[in-house]
C-alpha cells in the first residue's frame, strides 16, 4: 500500500481504499510530530528488551493493525483488551481505522467520554481532516474551536476554506498561514485555488505560492496551482524539471513566460549560479523592476546556501519584493558573512513583523545597531530577549555585561506536590508507554499534562521524572519553568563516574560533552535515530567500529553500542579526534559531530576573513546542523556554569573561525 505524506495526500472519494490512504497519511503525520518513524528500530528494540504480558503484546498488535487500517483485526484484538489499563487508547485504535465510516454518534461519544485528554484531541484532529475534505462545514465549524492543540496546518487551511465558503475575505489570514508548502497538503492547495476563484487572491499571490512550492521542492503542488494561471502544467513542469532550455529560450511577451523564467533561474542556480546570472543579465531590460528583484532573489538564495562570496551582492538587488521565510533569513545571513552591518539592519527591517520578533533576528538587529553607533536602540533589542536561556538570550546578556550564571535552587517540592505528580493519570500512561517502547505516545501524554501547570507543579513533575529516571521528560518539564528554576533538572549529568574515566585521560571539556548528549539523546540510553545512530552520544555504527579500532578496544561489537560505558568511551574519543583535527574549535567540532568532519572544513574554506563563531554558526547551510551547534554550545555554557559555579561566556566558547583550505589532509581518515 502506497502511503502519501501528511501534507501531500490526494483524497479522491470516501471508500475503503481511501481509508487506507488516510491511515497512511495520519501515520506519517505522527512521524513528523514525533521526529521518528513509528515503525522504526527504536520501537521494536525497546519491545524486545521487555518481558511483556500477553495483554501488552495484544495492545502492541492492536496499535499496529489499527495504523495499517485493518478494521476486522483491530476489532478482534480490542475485544481481548476489555480490561487493559489504558482503555482510551484501546478504544481509539478500535475506532481509528473505521473513522471514515463510523457513526457520528460513536465519534462524539468517544470525545465526550475522554474529554480533556490528549487522545480525544488527537481523534478530533483526525475527524476535522475528514470533515474538511468532505466539506461538512457545519460540523467542522462546531468542532474546530474545540481542537486544543490546533497544530495542524491542513486543519487551519480547512478552517479558512470554511470561511471562504461563507464569502468571507480571509486573504490576509491565508497569506500569514501559507508560508511552508511542505505542510500544505490538499487542504491548503484547495484554499489557494478557491481564494483565487473568489477573487480574494490575485495572480501575484498564486505565482508567489508556485515559487514557494518550487523552492521547497513541492512540485506536485506547483503543478496543481498551474490550473489557475495562464501557464500550462506542462510548461511549469519544464521550468522545474528541465530549467536549462527555459532560461536558454529567454522571455517572450506573456506574463507566464516571465514567471516560468524566474522559477527556472532558481532551479538552474542550484548547480550553476553563474549560468543563471548570465541568463538573467541578458533579459533584464524585458523584466519589470519587481521581476528583476524576484529573479535575483532566486539566484541569491541558492548562492547563499552554497556560501558563495557573491551572495550578498545578489541580495542587494532584491529589495521591495515578497520572499519566502528562508529567503528573508538568508539575506541577513549573507550580510553577516559579508560584514555589512548596514545591510543586516535593512534586511531584518524588511522581514515580516512576526519573523523580526524571533530572538535570532532581535539579537542581530541589536548587533547591527551597535555596530552603527545606535547604542540605545541596541540595548533595547538585547534587553527584550535577555530573559531567554537559549543561544541568543545568552549572547544578548553578554552584550549587556552579564554572563551565564545559575541561580539558587528553589525550595524542593513538598511530599504532597510530588504525590500529585505521581498520581497524575497522564504521567502514569506516559510511563506505561515508555515501558512498551512507544515513545511518541508517552511524550504526547506527558506533554499534554504540562500545558496548564503552574511553576510549582512543573518543578514537582520534573522531580518526579528524575526520581523515575526518565531524564528526557525531566529536562523538557524543567525547560518550561520561568521562575522555579532548578538547573540540575534542566542540565542533568548522569553517569559522572563513567564520564570522568572517559574524558580525564584526553582532557576533554565535560560541560561540552554533556551539552552534546543533552542535544543528541536527552539522556535516553536506548535512543536510535532513523539513520542508525545509537545511544547517549548517538554514534553511527561505522564511526563506532573506526574509533574502537583506533583506540584498541578489544572485543567490541555493535551489540555493545548502547552500553553506557562503551557509548561514552567511543563518543568522547571520536569527539576529541574531531576537535584535534579542527584546530581545537568547539564550534567547528560540534558541527562536524553532526554533519561529518568534511563539511565544516568546506564551509570554513568559503570565508574571506576571520569571523565570529556566532556568525559561523548562524550561517551553516544545513538547518539541522545550524540548530544543533547553537543548542549544544548554549547547553555547554550552562553546564560549565553549573559545574564551576561561576559566570560563563558563550562568546568565548564560540571563539572565532578562520578561513581554511578545504583540501588540507588535516582530517585524515576520520569518518
Amino acid at each position: 500500500m502506497t502511503c502519501y505524506s501528511k501534507h501531500s495526500m490526494i483524497i479522491l472519494k470516501f471508500d475503503i481504499a481511501l481509508m487506507k490512504k488516510i491511515v497512511c497519511f495520519l501515520v506519517l503525520a505522527l512521524e513528523l510530530l514525533s521526529g521518528m518513524a513509528l515503525f522504526s528500530a527504536p520501537v521494536y528494540a525497546a519491545r524486545n528488551e521487555l518481558a511483556l504480558t500477553p495483554a501488552d503484546t495484544d495492545f502492541l498488535m492492536l496499535r499496529d493493525a489499527s495504523l495499517r487500517g485493518e478494521i476486522a483485526q483491530s476489532g478482534r484484538i480490542a475485544d481481548r483488551l476489555a480490561n487493559y489499563p489504558i482503555a482510551s487508547y484501546v478504544e481509539y485504535y478500535r475506532l481509528y481505522p473505521r473513522l471514515i465510516s463510523a457513526p457520528e454518534g460513536e465519534i462524539r461519544a468517544f470525545m465526550d467520554k475522554y474529554a480533556g485528554t490528549a487522545i480525544a484531541d488527537r481523534l478530533r484532529n483526525d475527524w476535522l481532516l475528514l470533515l474538511g475534505h468532505a466539506r461538512i462545514w457545519r460540523t467542522f465549524d462546531e468542532q474546530y474551536p474545540l481542537f486544543t492543540l490546533n497544530d495542524d496546518t491542513q486543519v487551519k487551511c480547512y478552517a479558512l476554506l470554511s470561511r471562504v465558503n461563507k464569502h468571507e475575505n480571509v486573504a490576509k489570514q491565508a497569506r500569514e498561514l501559507l508560508l511552508q508548502p511542505n505542510q500544505y497538503g490538499v487542504a491548503c492547495a484547495d484554499l489557494i485555488i478557491n481564494l483565487y476563484k473568489e477573487k480574494y487572491f490575485k495572480a501575484d499571490d498564486v505565482w508567489h505560492q508556485i515559487r514557494l512550492a518550487a523552492e521547497y521542492g513541492q512540485i506536485s503542488l506547483a503543478r496543481r496551482l498551474a490550473d489557475v494561471t495562464d501557464a500550462t502544467e506542462k510548461q511549469l513542469a519544464m521550468a522545474i524539471d528541465k530549467p536549462g532550455p527555459v532560461i536558454d529560450r529567454g522571455i517572450v511577451a506573456p506574463r507566464a513566460s516571465h514567471e516560468l523564467f524566474i522559477i527556472a533561474l532558481g532551479r538552474v542556480a542550484r548547480n550553476d549560479s553563474a549560468k543563471s546570472v548570465k541568463a538573467l543579465n541578458k533579459v533584464l531590460n524585458k523584466l519589470s523592476e519587481e521581476e528583476q528583484s524576484l529573479a535575483w532573489a532566486q539566484i541569491a538564495l541558492q548562492a547563499s546556501l552554497q556560501l558563495s562570496r557573491d551572495a550578498a551582492s545578489y541580495w542587494r538587488r532584491t529589495w521591495g519584493v515578497q520572499l519566502s521565510q528562508d529567503a528573508y533569513q538568508w539575506r541577513v545571513r549573507a550580510a553577516l558573512r559579508a560584514g555589512d552591518w548596514s545591510m543586516v539592519s535593512k534586511a531584518i527591517s524588511s522581514m515580516p513583523p512576526e519573523l523580526q520578533k524571533d530572538s535570532t533576528w532581535v539579537y542581530w538587529h541589536g548587533r547591527a545597531d551597535k555596530a552603527q553607533g545606535r547604542n540605545e536602540e541596541a540595548q533595547k533589542h538585547f534587553q527584550s530577549i535577555a530573559s531567554l536561556s537559549n543561544f541568543y538570550g545568552l549572547l544578548a546578556n553578554e552584550e549587556l555585561g552579564q554572563k551565564a550564571m545559575v541561580s539558587d535552587k528553589p525550595i524542593a517540592p513538598k511530599p504532597e506536590e510530588l504525590a500529585e505528580a505521581s498520581n497524575n493519570t497522564g504521567f502514569q500512561h506516559a510511563f506505561r508507554f515508555f515501558e512498551l517502547g512507544l515513545r511518541f505516545e508517552g511524550n504526547r501524554e506527558w506533554n499534554w499534562q504540562l500545558r496548564r501547570m503552574n511553576e510549582r507543579q512543573l518543578l514537582a513533575a520534573a522531580e518526579f521524572a528524575r526520581q523515575s529516571n526518565v531524564l528526557d521528560r525531566m529536562v523538557t518539564t524543567a525547560d518550561r519553568a520561568r521562575v522555579e528554576l532548578d538547573f540540575s533538572h534542566r542540565f542533568p549529568s548522569p553517569h559522572d563516574d563513567i564520564m570522568h574515566t572517559a574524558i580525564q585521560p584526553i582532557g576533554l571539556d565535560k560541560a561540552w560533552v554533556y551539552g552534546l548528549i543533552r542535544q543528541e539523546s536527552r539522556f535516553i540510553k536506548s535512543a536510535r535515530s532513523h539513520v542508525g545512530a545509537s545511544g547517549l552520544m548517538q554514534i553511527m555504527p561505522a564511526t563506532a567500529k573506526y574509533v574502537a579500532r583506533k583506540i584498541g578496544m578489544t572485543g567490541f561489537t555493535l551489540n555493545n553500542l548502547n552500553d553506557t560505558h562503551t557509548n561514552i568511551t567511543l563518543g568522547t574519543q571520536y569527539l576529541n579526534m574531531v576537535l584535534t583535527n579542527l584546530g581545537g574549535s568547539q564550534t567547528l567540532a560540534t558541527a562536524a559531530y553532526n554533519a561529518g568532519p568534511g563539511r565544516p572544513r568546506l564551509w570554513r574554506s568559503s570565508l574571506e576573513r576571520q569571523i565570529e563563531g556566532a556568525i559561523f554558526a548562524e550561517t551553516i547551510p544545513f538547518s539541522e546542523t545550524r540548530t544543533y551547534v547553537k543548542n549544544v554550545l548554549a547547553n555547554a555554557t550552562w553546564y560549565a556554569a553549573l559545574f564551576e559555579n561561576k559566570p560563563q561566556s558563550l562568546k568565548a566558547r564560540l571563539g572565532f573561525v578562520m578561513p581554511g583550505d578545504a583540501n588540507l589532509p588535516e582530517l585524515g581518515d576520520l569518518p
